[in-house]
């Protein structure tokens, strides 16, 4: 059967006139025929068409063959969902209607994804209209959306039949900050800052993406000399959350010899990030074109020293954790998910590996320092909160192997550009995989160069989901541990 995708690399980009726009039976059949062979929906949004038309497209990911496919299709009022026969775009379809008005005739839960509807005239809150469960001992536990500490706001909704969990909802959106709708008429002055917060944690991963789309627009590849400290510092960013993600679950389990230790260091690797640009987020780093700073000798040795002794003490508090069998009770059989659920919901990042399915943005699209050096996925086949654990600490040990490799033989030179002006008419696409998973900017420009739109997906936006359903048939006390497994974003998910 004949496919109506157009193909395209990670950090590409096309004429908007080379994407075919078919019919809307034509995009369902290549959708279902390409995800049932493998596929996964990286992205899903609306570019303005006609008066009355919306252009939809989707960004499919084929991870066995290192390309990305383009589909398109005109809608205008209403089409015949695809969640029912493809789960993992049920998030996708509730967005595109909150940002379009355009009905999935049939989608099961057409509730609002980021801010109140305004369907029936009046405001609701982002988590109106819960799922219920009635009968004998069934009750509710409502948490949120104001948590105890320092935390973003998120409404969770436990439907119980004593301790046991049968349902769990998630209803976001109060971190909705409107950066795509910001970043529209762009690129300008404030375009970077806003990618830099995106998701505060993962500046260097949503930066990075930014950063290739322009490159990709202007026709005008990074020097190598950037693409290395572009990669440390995605490899630090990386390091810096899973050895506290690792802390903070030792704190959920009551073992505070691992906590102790990780928050100390998590700091230590902020502080090496701070070596590189002045900034322990490195915010200011990346840019269009390269790096703002250069990576001298004197610093490349400093912070070679300083990784080696945090990796030594990083190793030493982490493999505390596999040692205690008190640790262990808590974190095997905890918050399972098997990897066709993975694969039908579509997640992405360690959530992902932790089910066995060898996914991986720096293996199956590599850009930068990723294409000269190779990186294994780090997976492990259990599903588990355990499983999720495990996978950070692999990913921690290569991440430092792969810093060694690359400052033992630095690449110098230039490390900045000037990549020149944006092509009109274009569509970019760049994947990075940032520490919690995939991240994908998509851009189309118009004329003149301008972003008519641009399209945001942090993996929180596919993971969300999944914690929801590793909850069902747990016990809700175990949901903080599962939760922290995964330590979502909510303001990644509120762009």
């Amino acid at each position: 059967m004949t496919s109506h995708a157009c193909l395209i690399h990670n950090g590409e980009s096309i004429r908007r006139d080379d994407l075919p726009v078919v019919t809307f039976d034509d995009f369902r059949a290549d959708l279902l025929r390409h995800v049932a062979t493998g596929a996964r929906v990286a992205a899903w949004f609306g570019v303005p068409s006609t008066a009355d038309t919306v252009r939809m497209v989707c960004v499919l990911a084929h991870d066995a063959t290192g390309q990305l496919s383009l589909l398109s299709t005109d809608v205008r009022h209403q089409y015949p969902s695809l969640t029912p026969a493809c789960p993992q775009v049920h998030l996708f379809e509730r967005a595109f209607f909150e940002r379009w008005k355009i009905r999935p005739e049939g989608h099961p839960w057409l509730k609002p994804v980021r801010f109140p509807s305004q369907q029936d005239g009046q405001a609701r809150a982002p988590c109106l209209d819960p799922y219920h469960i009635s009968g004998s001992a069934v009750h509710e536990v409502a948490v949120g959306p104001v948590h105890a500490g320092i935390i973003e706001p998120g409404h969770f909704r436990f439907q119980c039949h004593g301790e046991t969990v049968h349902h769990l909802e998630i209803s976001l959106g109060y971190q909705h900050r409107g950066i795509e709708r910001a970043l529209r008429g762009g690129p300008d002055k404030r375009t970077r800052r806003l990618m830099e917060t995106a998701s505060g944690d993962a500046s260097i991963g949503h930066t990075l993406a930014y950063a290739h789309i322009m490159e990709a627009l202007c026709d005008t590849p990074a020097p190598p000399g950037a693409g290395m400290i572009r990669g440390i510092a995605l490899e630090l960013e990386r390091l810096a959350c899973h050895t506290g993600d690792l802390g903070a679950l030792s704190a959920d389990v009551g073992y505070l010899p691992t906590a102790s230790f990780c928050g100390r260091l998590r700091g230590d690797f902020l502080n090496m990030t701070a070596l590189l640009c002045g900034n322990r987020f490195g915010r200011g780093l990346v840019c269009p074109g390269g790096v703002d700073f250069d990576l001298d000798h004197t610093r490349i040795d400093g912070l070679r020293d300083r990784l080696e002794t945090t990796f030594h003490d990083t190793k030493q508090a982490i493999q505390l954790l596999w040692e205690t069998p008190s640790v262990m009770a808590r974190f095997e059989h905890t918050g399972v998910l098997s990897a066709q659920t993975a694969r039908e919901l579509g997640l992405v990042g360690p959530a992902c590996r932790a089910c066995g399915i060898e996914q991986d943005v720096r293996y199956n699209f590599p850009l930068g320092m990723y294409a000269m050096r190779h990186i294994p996925v780090s997976v492990c086949k259990s599903g588990d909160v355990f499983g999720r654990a495990y996978v950070r600490w692999l990913e921690i040990q290569r991440a430092c192997d792969l810093i060694r490799a690359v400052t033992d033989t630095p690449a110098t030179g230039v490390h900045k550009i000037d990549i020149g002006p944006v092509g009109g008419n274009r569509i970019a696409v760049s994947l990075v995989e940032a520490w919690r998973g995939e991240v994908c900017h998509v851009a189309v420009t118009d004329a003149a160069g301008r972003f008519l739109a641009y399209e945001i997906t942090d993996p929180s936006f596919h993971n969300w989901h999944g914690l929801a359903i590793a909850l069902r048939d747990e016990e809700i006390s175990d949901f903080p541990l599962c939760n922290k497994s995964f330590n979502l974003s909510y303001g990644g998910h509120d762009l």
